[in-house]
């Protein structure tokens, strides 16, 4: 068996740790930060199955456009000469189209219905205690013009085989009777789930350390040699490590660690926030997803996590008020008895989802070197995809078949 380096310790680097040590590897991961507070951490949590159609799809552009002048929208491009940022969107607008979204839907769909399944059997095999829930998510809309697109997006979704059902505001209200809409209806999603991201971070953390993974926060990789068609070694300052394959899973400072090996994955940061609240009456059991609005709210240990907006921006540590203002007046708009106070800023997580201009992640070797194999840009379903990349990395590292294709995830595609 090999010993891997993984460069990142985020859910994908956790994952594939995990499949790879089960598999008698000998795994180390390397992070640049404490592991505690990665883009996994903060997420809404959700599972997500339906979300097939990926970020660059027609009328994006269109409503970007409009979105970027609006100071409260769930979307902002911040206007930059930046030429990683320009690359970028030349790349998104030629993705834009509906056959891109055709081609999408599959590999997407079985890469969630796989992660999907595992993230059962990881709360068995370990006995993490994750709050793993199988309720579905509830897409909430308030216009009729919302409601003809998840209708539309429903029927996809019946088409692809996944287990859904488009509801009346009597209905909604029937799933969950103690919590006050103001809706047209809503598309149940009962193939999605969720879970509490932070309890499966710290916990699939400690599991890897019983099991013998070795895990060296505060490390950043700073140089990667190279022989050939191999790398050889990575340097954490003065400290050099080596292995006999290497993952780079470092979310969205994959593309800086690639540079050191002349490899180009085309990525920008995408700032969300969120934010928990108290919910000791338990009015809301099934997480939502408000269509008009892109936020999303989940029930998790005794609260509500509220979270939105997809700033795409250099790596900063601002945190725009304005943004989550936009999140909070959105939330009474559908449910008139939650009224979340706007959070102070110490009390706002943000992170950076790592997002690829066609909307896919990138999961596969690179033909520039036989020993590496790159796991990141998820953007948005970071944790819903975890276990899934986890599992076909330790299937392309113990070069087995991978259980799904990965052809529409290669790294070389651009």
């Amino acid at each position: 068996m090999s010993e891997v380096i993984i460069i990142g310790g985020g859910i994908i680097g956790l994952s594939a740790a995990y499949y790879l040590q089960k598999s008698g590897h000998s795994v180390t991961i390397l992070d640049k930060g404490d592991l505690a507070d990665n883009c996994s951490s903060g997420n809404a949590g959700m599972i997500v199955p339906s979300h097939f159609i990926p970020l660059a799809a027609p009328g994006m552009i269109q409503q970007g456009i409009r979105w970027m002048f609006n100071s409260k929208s769930p979307f902002y491009v911040k206007p930059s000469l930046n030429p990683a940022l320009l690359s970028w969107g030349l790349k998104f607008m030629k993705h834009a189209t509906e056959a891109h979204v055709q081609n999408a839907a599959v590999p997407l769909r079985d890469l969630s219905l796989l992660s999907k399944k595992l993230y059962s059997t990881l709360s068995q095999e370990t006995g993490i205690g994750f709050g793993l829930t199988d309720k579905g998510i509830l897409m909430f809309y308030k216009t009729e013009k919302a409601a003809e697109e998840e209708a539309h997006l429903a029927k996809r979704a019946a088409e692809l085989g996944l287990d859904m059902a488009v509801l009346t505001a009597e209905q909604c209200k029937a799933l969950q009777p103690q919590l006050n809409l103001d809706v047209l209806g809503a598309v149940h999603y009962r193939c999605d789930g969720h879970l509490y991201p932070n309890a499966l971070i710290t916990g699939l953390t400690r599991y890897l350390k019983e099991k013998g993974v070795k895990i060296y926060p505060n490390h950043m990789v700073t140089r990667i040699d190279k022989s050939g068609s191999k790398i050889t070694k990575v340097f954490t300052g003065e400290k050099e490590w080596t292995a006999d394959q290497f993952v780079i899973a470092g979310g969205t400072w994959s593309p800086a660690i690639a540079e050191m090996v002349k490899i180009n994955i085309p990525l920008m940061p995408g700032k969300g926030y969120s934010f928990m609240v108290p919910e000791p009456e338990n009015r809301m059991t099934i997480p939502a997803l408000l269509a008009e609005a892109r936020v999303a709210i989940t029930p998790m240990n005794g609260q509500l996590r509220y979270g939105g907006t997809m700033e795409l921006d250099k790596l900063n540590n601002r945190i725009n008020m304005k943004r989550v203002q936009g999140i909070v007046e959105s939330i009474p708009k559908y449910f008139p008895d939650l009224k979340p106070a706007i959070p102070t800023e110490k009390d706002i997580w943000y992170g950076f989802r790592p997002a690829s201009p066609d909307g896919l992640p990138y999961i596969g070797r690179t033909h520039d070197y036989n020993n590496l194999v790159i796991a990141t840009g998820h953007g948005m379903m970071g944790l819903s995809l975890g276990p899934a990349t986890g599992y076909l990395v330790n299937e392309l590292i113990s070069e087995q078949p991978t259980t799904i294709g990965v052809s529409a995830f290669s790294p070389d595609r651009f």
